[in-house]
């Protein structure tokens, strides 16, 4: 793989610890700011709705920006929104930093996603994605439970100039290492969104709503459920999200290197197993060493469909993937925000803390049923599994260079070995 990935996943280190590490730190920033934990929370609420609109907004506006370029100006608005943060006198302005950061969340995916299927040959594209998406899955490893140690220790503005720097050496990163493309030609707003006019698009962004969805149900809980259920203290629970986290790390590694051979059944048996696990999780969150596995098994198999629902929407929006990606991006954070809505649901009509685990289960049982749908279309409509290209955009062949020894060019780009045209 590239060691342009390696900028790629830095970013995305940054961005995943910028967006979970507020969790551990609302009761310092409630208490700085003077107000309750319920208005705090909405630093939590306003990135992920940021992230949401920021996704397909900020695509747009950067359309006919170089990805190289466009990915540089992401990570500098991440910076100057964690610095704004940082540097808040009142809950307002951290409230806009918050927003201001998230902006760049799904567009750096998006548009980081594109680059890196384009970095490797087209059988390692999802392997490549996964291994952005590394960044962000370790990120809930060490940069949260790192941040948070250092919010309550040195104070929570400390965790966002941190996190700023992050920002600053994600930056550097793709400016050295991610190579020079070109400017895109020929692109228009409308050709983007032809994309989602491909009714495969618009199944794979389904399940990832409801999907990932599934995990953030149980997920958001996390904490009187393990508290109160299983019987945990209270400082046991940040060792639990480690857990997870660990489990994304090693999920969304094998996501994308199956995914690479085999996607369609890669979605199905992750999907099919989630929905399974969170079921059981009703049952084994009475059990401190079962709940834990659990906790694992979930982050496992819920990153497992990252890889390959994000290779799927570039497949089959091959002609205008960049909006479709990034939209795609702000599916996930749609789930979450859905999944933590029903759960609460479900916990404030008495049936118990864990109750958002069947709300999960469902979830992913309704994106597994969308996977069979859209598996079925594909094998009734001959050609359905190859991209065609989308209105607005040209597929003239290109002439390509041939490799001698490696299948890599100077500058980082995958040069096919064979000379033989093929569409842009």
């Amino acid at each position: 793989m590239p060691l342009a990935l390696l900028a790629l996943a830095v970013g995305a280190f940054g961005i995943g610890t910028t967006e979970f590490v507020i969790m551990g730190l609302l009761p310092d920033v409630a208490t700085d700011f003077q107000v309750s934990i319920p208005t705090a929370g909405f630093l939590v609420t306003g990135y992920a709705l940021g992230v949401v609109l920021g996704a397909p907004l900020m695509t747009v506006l950067g359309i006919r920006i170089p990805r190289k370029r466009m990915l540089m100006l992401l990570m500098g608005l991440f910076v100057v929104g964690n610095v704004v943060s940082a540097l808040a006198p009142v809950f307002g302005a951290m409230l806009a930093g918050r927003v201001i950061a998230s902006l760049a969340h799904g567009a750096f995916f998006g548009i980081g996603s594109v680059v890196a299927a384009g970095l490797v040959a087209p059988e390692r594209k999802a392997g490549a994605i996964a291994l952005m998406f590394t960044g962000l899955t370790v990120a809930n490893v060490v940069g949260v439970p790192l941040g948070t140690f250092i919010g309550q220790t040195v104070g929570w503005r400390t965790t966002f100039f941190v996190v700023a720097g992050l920002g600053v050496l994600g930056f550097l990163g793709v400016a050295k290492l991610v190579p020079e493309q070109p400017k895109p030609e020929d692109v228009r707003i409308r050709g983007e969104l032809a994309a989602f006019r491909n009714v495969q698009v618009l199944l794979a962004m389904a399940m990832t709503v409801l999907g990932f969805g599934g995990v953030f149900a149980a997920i958001t809980y996390i904490t009187p459920m393990m508290t109160e259920v299983a019987g945990y203290a209270p400082g046991s629970v940040t060792w639990l999200l480690v857990l997870f986290g660990l489990g994304m790390v090693g999920g969304n590694l094998l996501g994308g290197r199956f995914a690479d051979r085999h996607l369609m059944p890669m979605l199905y048996v992750s999907l099919g197993a989630l929905s399974l696990v969170l079921a059981l999780f009703t049952l084994t969150a009475h059990h401190k060493v079962a709940a834990a596995v659990t906790v694992v098994l979930i982050g496992a198999l819920g990153f497992a469909t990252v890889p390959p629902l994000q290779k799927r929407v570039l497949d089959h929006a091959a002609g205008a993937p960049t909006l479709a990606s990034a939209v795609n991006i702000g599916a996930f954070n749609l789930g979450n925000a859905l999944s933590a809505w029903l759960g609460g649901v479900v916990i404030a009509a008495g049936l118990g803390y864990t109750a958002p685990n069947w709300v999960g289960a469902v979830l992913a049982a309704a994106a597994l049923l969308l996977a069979l749908v859209s598996g079925a279309i594909e094998r009734r409509t001959p050609g359905s599994g190859t991209s065609r290209p989308v209105a607005g955009h040209t597929s003239q062949p290109a002439p390509v260079t041939v490799g001698r020894h490696r299948p890599w060019g100077g500058r980082g780009e995958y040069v096919p070995r064979a000379s033989v045209p093929r569409s842009r």
